[in-house]
């Protein structure tokens, strides 16, 4: 899951790029359109917020983007500048458990493999969507922790003309 993007600091940085097409970006456009607010790490949301604040297009995914309310999940980030951010940094659980409570749609996760196993952790996911490609790196961040583990439910497969794959879990509650 690391370096996905050509600005990432990983060797084998940008591996999506070439897997980027029309089909996925309306994937990517109406998961975007479907939430109501962003739930970030840290270093997520750094990156989102110095690429984003400056983007604009026809669409208008960058200005949903940007005008969504925007909690990102850190004991070290002082000042979240990014417009309609929050930093949640004490009683985590507890503030994402009233996050979710509130009417609307969905709190979409980017990446943030920190906060998606504390998520887990805490019982705090509602599904999953993974987008998997048909690449192998061998090496780099895994999105679970080592010793972490967690049952799903498959929900849904939608395949993609270039290979990749999006999956949808929910958490399996049976354990």
């Amino acid at each position: 899951m690391e370096g996905p993007g050509p600005d990432d600091p990983f060797e084998y940085r940008g591996w999506t790029i070439s897997y980027g097409n029309q089909e996925i970006g309306r994937n990517r456009f109406e998961e975007l359109f479907a939430c109501d607010a962003f739930l970030l790490g840290r270093m997520t949301y750094q990156g989102f917020a110095v690429a984003s604040p400056s983007r604009t297009d026809e669409a208008g995914f960058s200005g949903r983007m940007n005008s969504r309310p925007k909690y990102v999940v850190s004991n070290t980030l002082k000042k979240a500048e990014w417009n309609n951010s929050t930093i949640i940094n004490e009683s985590f659980a507890g503030e994402v458990s009233k996050l979710k409570q509130m009417s609307g749609r969905d709190i979409l996760v980017a990446g943030s493999a920190t906060l998606v196993n504390t998520l887990l952790e805490h019982n705090l996911v509602d599904e999953f969507r993974f987008l998997t490609y048909p690449v192998v790196l061998g090496k780099g961040k895994r999105l679970f922790r080592k010793g972490n583990r967690a049952t799903f439910r498959h929900m849904e497969s939608k395949s993609f003309v270039l290979g990749d794959v999006l999956l949808s879990f929910k958490p399996d509650k049976r354990e």
